[in-house]
């Protein structure tokens, strides 16, 4: 007889199966087993918001599986994941076993390590039901909006479509920042800089003209800007006062998630979804040449900074090792998360061996692993080390009554920087000055007037919606990357480069929605949601009346809005080509439907000619020599493709160029962005080359 662990996911059975030994059994119920019925509401509001679970098809054999097992076991334990899903998971796994919900068999594994999984076999407890019901809530509650609302948008707009929660808050989100674009009027104001140098060096700095007369410089147009260059013209520039002193630089907090997919956009690229799933991966397990089966990160979920006494400690021994005595500070590192929301019952992401060395993994490693492990692994080490000491340098120049001002740096001491930099830290343009003394007189190399006008808020990128998530409270960790994949595939929103911009029935359907359920796409509301469902996992409110507090304003917006629409329909906007249709002459227009654009010819119903778009590229086909096409998968993800498909079979996620290989001529594909190769997929040739 052994003990039973029922994990989440296949991929961590080997290292808890290598981890725990001989004794034990481990087994994974691959996710959710029971869910509410699809074809039904599956939630009786009049009595209690009970919902009805049934078995979710496909499971029974590995339901059966598990109860077989279970019944010659001495012990079950549930090990799903640490959140609330994994909470829920364990307990309807429970209850279809027929368990003692009294009984001490939920354990949680922070991180799958053996120190991680023996720590969470030493502390089983009973399933904790307020998180069960705080997952139970946020599935009801989504129900509720997507079975009521859907049919609503679907009379009025467009059938097919569905509506969320957080999802409609996030597309409002897009497109109010989208209308706050169009609405912008640019602002025309000018500056004065100037290039000087010192008697004894050749290179020049520059200074910005601060005040005139001692009032600060406020040059809106070129004769104010005109004015200053002339009363500049014969003038002795002369060093006023000079400032030297010291600045310290602190390292960043380890990651969080919204920390995580944000540095993951903005250093390597990546989506949110492409970021989670590698975490995923490191989080499961990895085997690890020379080490063994290991989980390298801990649980990637998390809006915690926390990092437990053995990983501070663990990390100063190898810092102090690698790197000296000079880089640790004098008290360890502790970091506290802003706002008053956050669950501080998981660590900050980090490697669980701070002495695993990404360069030592990489051999067992992908690349895409070994990318995110190594960004994981740099921010963490660099987060407990001491700070980088600038010396830095202020100077007023002062030229007939005209005060310039410049600053400089340069660094004494490199501190955490050896190892990792935020990106806005890499941006500061400062360098060192030259040595400055009071009243030396400079060379004028140049002073010129440069234009500039106010610039309108850029869009949304995933990395920014993130923040803004995070900064609004209206969605949590395990639901950042979920949101942003469910508003693109659903044709609310599409990328433009890395940027997001509402399509126009993402822009018509929220516009619907202000006007009929303001509740739905508030940030305020949904935010507060967001609190109520914490609060329900704290055991500080019952979910029953939290769900009882939103539906019934929830069910007099729907009445109200039923009546207000009565026989209205909202048209979708369509799009102007200048595409004209090969069948009957007239332009066709971009319409959006069930699986995103398509042209279609203004003729229609007379002419029901539809047109896929094709997005061409500058590259050629390796196979047959015909253009290459950008396509989409049904999940939005974007690849390429010969325009001859089916009758050519190339197909590849390489981005294509320009570049030609000059081994053989062919068209050079983009393997792993800006970082990463230049290849050729022509047969045989296997020419590549690091991106420039």
């Amino acid at each position: 007889m052994s003990d039973l662990i029922i994990l989440e996911s296949p991929s961590k059975i080997h290292t808890v199966q290598h981890t725990l030994g001989r004794g034990y059994k481990v087994v994974a119920c691959i996710g959710h087993v029971r869910d509410l019925q699809k074809s039904k509401l599956s939630v009786d509001i009049e009595h209690g918001f009970a919902p009805t679970y049934v078995e979710i098809k496909g499971k029974e054999k590995i339901i059966e599986d598990i109860r077989k097992l279970a019944e010659k076991s001495d012990h079950v334990y549930f090990a799903t994941d640490p959140d609330r899903e994994g909470e829920a998971i364990s307990w309807h796994l429970a209850t279809i076993l027929g368990f003692d919900m009294n009984a001490k068999n939920r354990v949680t594994f922070n991180e799958i390590t053996k120190t991680g999984v023996e720590a969470g076999m030493k502390s089983p407890r009973t399933i904790d039901m307020n998180i069960v019901n705080a997952q139970q809530a946020r599935r009801i509650l989504d129900r509720i909006v997507g079975y009521k609302l859907s049919p609503f948008l679907w009379k009025k707009v467009r059938r097919g479509l569905s509506a969320g929660r957080v999802q409609s808050a996030a597309v409002r989100m897009i497109v109010d920042r989208e209308n706050e674009i169009r609405a912008f009027v640019p602002t025309e104001y000018w500056s004065v800089e100037a290039k000087l140098q010192t008697a004894g060096q050749r290179k020049a700095f520059g200074a910005k003209l601060s005040t005139v007369d001692g009032k600060k410089a406020d040059l809106k147009t070129k004769e104010d800007t005109d004015a200053v260059l002339k009363r500049l013209e014969n003038a002795e520039f002369k060093v006023a006062s000079v400032k030297n002193g010291t600045r310290l630089r602190s390292p960043a907090a380890p990651f969080s998630t919204s920390t995580l997919l944000q540095d993951a956009a903005q250093r390597l690229g990546w989506q949110a979804r492409r970021t989670m799933s590698v975490a995923q991966e490191l989080y499961e397990g990895v085997d690890i040449e020379g080490v063994g089966a290991m989980g390298l990160i801990t649980y990637m979920r998390t809006d915690s900074l926390r990092i437990s006494d053995e990983a501070k400690a663990a990390a100063r021994s190898f810092i102090e090792n690698a790197y000296g005595a000079d880089y640790l500070p004098k008290n360890e590192r502790n970091y506290r998360a802003s706002g008053g929301n956050v669950q501080d019952a998981h660590e900050a992401i980090r490697p669980t061996m701070p002495d695993l060395l990404p360069d030592t993994a990489k051999p067992s490693l992908t690349t895409d692993q070994y990318k995110l492990y190594k960004l994981i692994w740099s921010r963490f080490l660099a987060s407990q080390m001491a700070d980088c000491v600038l010396n830095t340098t202020a100077a007023s120049i002062e030229a007939d009554g005209c005060v310039f001002r410049t600053s400089g740096y340069s660094v004494k001491f490199d501190g955490f920087t050896v190892l990792y930099e935020e990106q806005n830290d890499d941006a500061e343009e400062n360098s060192a000055l030259p040595p400055l003394e009071k009243g030396e007189v400079l060379k004028v190399k140049s002073v010129d007037g440069i234009q500039h006008f106010t610039q309108p808020p850029a869009r949304y990128t995933e990395a920014t919606l993130i923040k803004a998530f995070k900064e609004y409270g209206i969605a949590r960790p395990s639901t950042y990357a979920s949101t942003i994949t469910t508003i693109i595939s659903r044709a609310y929103v599409e990328r433009e480069g890395r940027q997001l911009k509402p399509t126009s029935l993402g822009e018509v359907t929220t516009e619907l929605m202000k006007d009929c359920f303001e509740d739905i796409v508030d940030l305020g509301f949904t935010a507060e949601m967001e609190n109520d469902l914490d609060k329900i996992e704290l055991g500080e409110k019952n979910w029953v009346d939290v769900l009882s507090g939103f539906y019934s304003g929830f069910e007099k917006s729907l009445a109200k809005a039923e009546t207000d629409m009565e026989g209205k329909r909202v048209k979708i906007p369509d799009e102007a080509t200048d595409i004209v249709c090969d069948l009957c002459g007239r332009p066709m227009v971009i319409k959006i439907g069930k699986y995103g654009k398509f042209l279609a010819c203004t003729g229609f119903p007379e002419c029901k000619n539809t047109k896929r778009i094709v997005q061409e590229t500058p590259g050629k086909c390796p196979i047959c020599g015909k253009k290459i096409v950008q396509k989409k998968t049904k999940k939005a993800k974007k690849y390429f493709g010969c325009e001859d498909n089916p009758t050519c079979k190339f197909m590849t996620w390489d981005t294509p160029t320009a570049e030609i290989c000059p081994n053989c001529g062919c068209t050079l594909f983009n393997k792993g962005g800006a970082k990463g190769k230049l290849v050729c997929h022509k047969e045989g040739c296997g020419y590549e080359r690091d991106m420039k």
